[in-house]
């Protein structure tokens, strides 16, 4: 099947090498012709592992093509799916800006030709749908096609594995006929037995929201469980553990740490709190959920400072790992992005070091210092820092940790090393939740 992706960032890309991966004709298309270039090249734009060799794959299987022209792009598609950006409105009110949304509806409107299922694959707030309709509708009146919600729900650093094997797929349209297409093309996955999960525009829209801000309300509600650990003299793995047992709990989200970041819980969270606010309705947990993880990146602030003994003004601290999560170079609302700037502004020395985000972090912070590998990280410090539990900080040489740093003291947001074994090291050791 003809298929074309507008837009070529973290989830148009990934989703249309996957789609090619499963045998569709999948072109991409993107304004941004220095990208497309690049892509051209072999050249991604994002770090996803795996991604690289699955698009060099099927760009020599010719099933995989990119380019900056809207109209050759969507003329022979079957299926156009719009995957733009949905980031948090400019204006700090939560909402979610859809221009990006909306100027493709328009502007692919007048290239439709014969019959085309119009794809929502970004995420967005309940209605998106119904203004894409309009808008094509009014742009184009002689159209043939119909739109569908199909959001996505893959995780940075395993998007490849969760598009081919996902949990289900939402399939939100009110015609039989776009319904057909939408199975046909994702009939491949039949073979894993995959839940299909058939609604209208409206639930599929909501359902995205929905999950997400269950699952972040699930990291802040262990997070202040850990805190209520540590004042207790607790021990908030055993706890994590006794809970993640229970079957109707499950062990999933509930890892103690510096708060959730990423580019979807805290945007997305905030639009569905706009989204219950314009309707009336209260949302009164994801609303907690949301104070709850501001306060969590707050109060990882004190506990460094607590750690230094009160003031971080003319302290080293060296930090390892700045990403939101391992395995991707995505910055976007990090916790260290909350973390590191008070401490820094209060006369702190940052060094830190990333596998994939340090030339985002540059950009961002280019008067931080930042180091090839954990050790340099280590050297001189008064205190390290572990931020992100990238494979590579989970063995490290303490010994060699110790003998670099100025002062022996190790704060381990990820709750990633035993605090036991820490201290018989020499360590003074600080987790999150722990006795």
């Amino acid at each position: 099947m003809n298929i074309t992706m507008i837009g070529t960032g973290y989830v148009g890309l990934v989703s249309g090498a996957c789609f090619a991966e499963l045998g569709h004709d999948v072109t991409c298309m993107d304004k941004d012709g220095a990208k497309i270039n690049k892509l051209l090249a072999g050249e991604i734009p994002i770090f996803e592992p795996g991604l690289d060799t699955m698009v060099k794959t099927n760009i020599e299987g010719q099933r995989l093509h990119f380019t900056t022209e809207l109209e050759a792009a969507v003329t022979e598609a079957q299926a156009v799916f719009i995957a733009v950006g949905t980031p948090s409105s400019r204006r700090g009110d939560g909402y979610a800006d859809l221009s990006y949304i909306y100027a493709a509806a328009k502007e692919l409107a007048c290239c439709l030709k014969d019959y085309t299922v119009i794809v929502d694959k970004s995420t967005v707030p309940v209605g998106t749908a119904r203004q894409i309709q309009r808008i094509i509708s009014e742009t184009n009146p002689e159209a043939d096609f119909d739109v569908a919600s199909n959001p996505e729900f893959l995780r940075e650093g395993a998007a490849i594995n969760d598009f081919m094997r996902p949990d289900r797929i939402i399939l939100g349209t009110d015609s039989d006929r776009a319904l057909e297409i939408l199975k046909e093309i994702y009939d491949p996955l039949y073979l894993f037995a995959t839940p299909f999960v058939t609604t209208d525009l409206e639930t599929a829209e909501l359902t995205k929201y929905a999950a997400n801000a269950f699952l972040a309300v699930k990291i802040s509600f262990i997070n202040e469980m850990a805190n209520l650990c540590e004042a207790v003299n607790a021990n908030v793995i055993d706890l994590a553990k006794g809970m993640g047992l229970d079957g109707r709990i499950s062990s999933k989200f509930l890892h103690p740490g510096p708060g959730y970041g990423g580019s979807c819980f805290p945007k997305d969270t905030l639009a569905l709190l706009r989204t219950a606010q314009e309707h009336g309705v209260s949302a009164r947990l994801v609303e907690a959920g949301v104070e709850a993880n501001n306060s969590q990146k707050a109060r990882m602030v004190k506990k460094i400072r607590d750690a230094l003994g009160g003031s971080e003004t003319g302290k080293t601290i060296g930090v390892l790992g700045l990403t939101f999560k391992p395995e991707t170079d995505d910055l976007r609302d990090a916790p260290a992005l909350s973390i590191l700037p008070p401490l820094f502004e209060k006369g702190a020395n940052i060094q830190a070091h990333d596998p994939q985000g340090m030339e985002e972090a540059e950009k961002l912070f280019p008067d931080f210092t930042y180091v090839a590998n954990s050790y340099e990280a280590a050297t001189g410090a008064d205190a390290l820092v572990l931020m992100t539990e990238w494979n590579q900080y989970r063995a490290l040489d303490l010994d060699r940790i110790k003998a670099a740093m100025k002062t022996p003291v190790f704060i381990d947001l990820r709750n990633v090393y035993d605090p036991v074994k820490m201290k018989e090291a020499g360590f003074q050791y600080f987790g999150v939740g722990r006795n």
